[in-house]
């Protein structure tokens, strides 16, 4: 996807989103809290339309205007900046829409004096909506009911991204704030969940094809100071077939539950909550999980275990002497241009997003509390990177196209072992899917307590799907049901329309 502007286009993107924010700050009671919380959403901005955003024209004059002369030259500047990106490339008309509505809302965020700024944002919303993004939404009727249908399930918001024979779609349901009214922005930041693994086996794989790691080879010849057991390979870190206690705790087939570290569910939750900015170090996860006894002999079953992930960082940092962030951006982020991908070192996440909640219940009452900022050390590489619906499109296509990995090394990543989960095996850092439809696609999944990620691919990497939903997630996991659901309406809608192509 590309777009070609010229100076003027350009400036009308800018006239219209900063002018937006002009409106907005002019309707309040307080127009520099305003202006500045708006300005931010805007600068945030993810995307082609971010580049442009990022630099706003000196030729704009948009200062000291009143609201009638703002309104008349900016709501039209809306109107023709959608319009002029939807020619072009609708999915980026979608994102300048999600951007600024987000920019609207939070122009109406945490100001001292309520005020009336609802008409002025109807008026923004109907400009933009005048543009006919809604229009290229209805395309695909399939996908906009399977959305619409994920968010009556329970989710608070959803945004999918599809690249396939029909070229890309992109749309979002739901709101991105509970009590909001702006959609879930379509390339907004998720924390990504387990999709972490999928990024940390394939920059094993490159470390394996670099010749500085040996795939066959036992863990503990890279990091002896653990006393692994010498029967424990690479490949069985990455595939979970190493037998490693998983520190976020076991559940055995009897039903009995052996606890690792607080997590936000079972009887945990609560303790998690009140801890959720503590900083774990991965060393003290390994060693938690190694003081428990194995859940089976290297190589003897299959369990997934976090802790095969946290090992696979901590032999990747000791092999490269730097850490997995520079690791992923010298082989992954930095070559496939994944300007929207973090490995996160605190509780930050990058604007713009959907909002993440967890409801738990506190001396008898409950509550529901914001939990978009949270520290994701205590998963580490088996689930804290944040990244983008585009990203990780970008990067699943990328990785089955053969881009990153050499063909043997790929075939070894997608190779089925069974996990004795029905038509649902485990390759390295993928899982290898039967569908419904009587294909097979390669994917991850991940929970990030409150956010989640979809991303599933044809093996060749041509046909991908991506989603990002947000929802209020509780020690229960009472979503887990609605997600499952989510997941199969999903992959259903655009895998099984034809059995998918394999790999040559």
């Amino acid at each position: 996807m590309s777009l070609t502007l010229s100076d003027q286009d350009k400036s009308t993107l800018r006239t219209a989103a900063y002018g937006a924010v002009s409106l907005m700050a002019a309707a309040t009671g307080s127009p520099h809290k305003a202006a500045t919380n708006a300005t931010i959403a805007l600068t945030s901005a993810t995307g082609l339309v971010g580049h442009v955003l990022a630099a706003k024209a000196r030729d704009i004059d948009l200062e000291g205007k009143t609201v009638a002369v703002l309104a008349d030259r900016v709501l039209p500047a809306l109107t023709a900046a959608v319009k002029l990106l939807g020619k072009q490339a609708p999915a980026e008309a979608d994102n300048f829409r999600s951007t600024i509505l987000l920019a609207v809302e939070s122009a109406q965020a945490h100001l001292d004096q309520p005020s009336t700024t609802a008409e002025m944002a109807r008026k923004i919303t109907a400009a933009l909506d005048a543009g006919g993004v809604a229009a290229a939404g209805r395309a695909r009727p399939g996908l906009e009911k399977a959305i619409e249908e994920i968010v009556d399930s329970g989710f608070v918001g959803v945004s999918v991204r599809v690249h396939d024979e029909r070229g890309e779609w992109v749309g979002s349901a739901g709101t991105a704030e509970l009590g909001g009214s702006a959609k879930p922005p379509t390339n907004g930041h998720v924390r990504i969940g387990s999709n972490t693994k999928t990024f940390i086996a394939t920059l094993v794989l490159q470390l394996v094809a670099e010749g500085k790691v040996g795939l066959d080879s036992p863990a503990a010849d890279y990091l002896p100071e653990f006393g692994l057991d010498e029967r424990i390979t690479v490949r069985m870190l990455l595939q979970h077939t190493s037998g490693v206690f998983n520190f976020s705790g076991e559940v055995y087939d009897d039903g009995t539950v052996a606890p690792g570290i607080a997590i936000p569910y079972g009887t945990t939750g609560k303790e998690w909550m009140d801890n959720r900015f503590k900083t774990y170090r991965p060393q003290e996860l390994v060693e938690l999980a190694l003081s428990k006894p194995a859940r089976f002999e290297p190589g003897a079953g299959w369990s997934y275990s976090n802790t095969n992930y946290v090992l696979a960082r901590l032999l990747i940092e000791k092999v490269t002497g730097r850490s997995v962030a520079e690791e992923m951006q010298r082989l992954i982020l930095g070559p496939l241009a994944l300007s929207g991908t973090v490995v996160p070192d605190g509780p930050e996440i990058p604007g713009p997003y959907a909002h993440a909640y967890y409801r738990y219940e506190d001396g008898g009452e409950q509550k529901t509390v914001d939990i978009t900022r949270q520290n994701p050390s205590w998963i580490s590489s088996g689930g804290d990177m944040i990244s983008t619906t585009q990203d990780l499109h970008t990067f699943i296509s990328a990785l089955l196209g053969g881009k990153l990995l050499p063909a043997p090394l790929l075939a070894e990543m997608c190779a089925p072992h069974p996990t004795g989960i029905p038509d649902m095996d485990y390759g390295l850092g993928v899982f290898v899917v039967n569908t419904d439809g009587g294909g097979t696609v390669i994917c991850h999944n991940g929970a990030a307590v409150g956010h989640a990620a979809l991303m599933y691919s044809t093996p060749d990497g041509g046909k991908t799907l991506i989603a990002a939903l947000n929802c209020v997630d509780d020690a229960d996991l009472s979503i887990a049901a609605a997600f499952q659901n989510a997941r199969r309406r999903l992959v259903n809608e655009v895998f099984c329309g034809a059995p998918a192509r394999p790999k040559d």
